[in-house]
């Protein structure tokens, strides 16, 4: 009778590598961005929650001890104030124009910029010039070497053909800063619209040549839907900004002649009237409109990402 032997064991596999907890790969992720995050915070966060709780105060600074609570007071006499609304009506008008002028003129540019021609990057080069320059130089520019009534380039233009010598500034002062504005502001709008021209679908377009289309119609019918998206991140971006505008309406009006727009009302009822509540109330109000704008403005660039994905 022979002894079966049987095979040994196999040998126990070494075990396996534990991964850590998702939660825990999470948090490894985001640490490197939590200095960041706290930074930001503090310099922003912390500033806008101490703005909201001075708004609800009866503060000047020239009287600290007499401060005292006064709940929405504050922001009721920004909204009846007839100063102040008439601030908001200027910052709203003073946003349209500049945005719609800006648009139009942006457009203009970057029909012109996408068609090839010599010379067409350092005409490029030259048009974005503008949004690089620093706000308040920009507002010098025009305050001093295109607006003054004795030495400016407009009065020396009009004098050399014999027309008159207007002091710009001091007869349409809102015109003087919108036109300022749209100097600055038409680049940002021209590289936007720029970047939806040349993302067009180009055998669409060479089947709508082939059908017989023209220009216009081609314009009309392909190019404008094609850009509302850019034209809605464009206006909504460039709200965001003008709506906060302080640089051109201090530079070149001081807030006068009826070009006080609401960021220069708050400037004005912090440093010159030292009524701490009253502009961190107005103030406030700057910043709701803004990231109600903001809102929008993120809603149109997540739908324009979202298409570009789907193509």
């Amino acid at each position: 009778m022979t002894a079966t032997t049987t095979a040994p064991p196999a040998a126990a596999s070494a075990p396996a590598l534990r991964r850590p907890p998702a939660r825990l790969r999470a948090w490894a992720t985001r640490a490197p961005l939590l200095p960041a995050l706290v930074f930001m915070i503090v310099v922003t966060q912390l500033p806008f929650v101490a703005t909201l709780v001075i708004s609800f105060f009866d503060w000047n600074a020239l009287y600290p001890k007499a401060r005292r609570f006064t709940w929405f007071d504050n922001y009721q006499q920004v909204l009846t104030d007839a100063d102040l609304r008439h601030s908001v009506w200027v910052t709203v008008l003073l946003t349209a124009s500049v945005v719609i002028a800006s648009l139009v003129l942006g457009l203009a540019l970057a029909l012109l910029l996408d068609r090839k021609f010599k010379g067409r990057g350092v005409v490029r080069t030259l048009l974005i010039a503008p949004f690089l320059v620093v706000p308040v130089a920009a507002a010098l520019l025009w305050k001093h070497v295109l607006y003054n009534p004795e030495y400016g380039l407009l009065n020396g233009l009009l004098h050399y053909v014999g027309g008159p010598q207007p002091d710009w500034v001091s007869n349409t002062p809102l015109l003087a800063v919108e036109a300022s504005l749209v100097w600055q502001w038409t680049p940002f709008m021209m590289l936007i619209l720029l970047a939806g021209l040349q993302s067009r679908d180009q055998q669409q377009i060479e089947a709508a040549r082939v059908d017989g289309a023209s220009d216009w119609q081609i314009f009309r019918h392909l190019t404008l839907p094609h850009l509302r998206r850019y034209l809605e991140l464009g206006a909504l971006l460039g709200s965001i900004y003008i709506v906060q505008n302080f640089d051109a309406v201090f530079t070149l009006t001081s807030g006068g002649l009826g070009t006080a727009n609401l960021p220069y009302t708050v400037y004005q009822s912090f440093y010159q009237a030292h009524e701490n509540g009253l502009a961190s109330a107005a103030g406030v109000l700057v910043v709701i409109g803004s990231i109600i704008i903001a809102t929008f403005a993120l809603r149109v660039v997540s739908s324009l990402f979202r298409e570009e994905v789907s193509r």
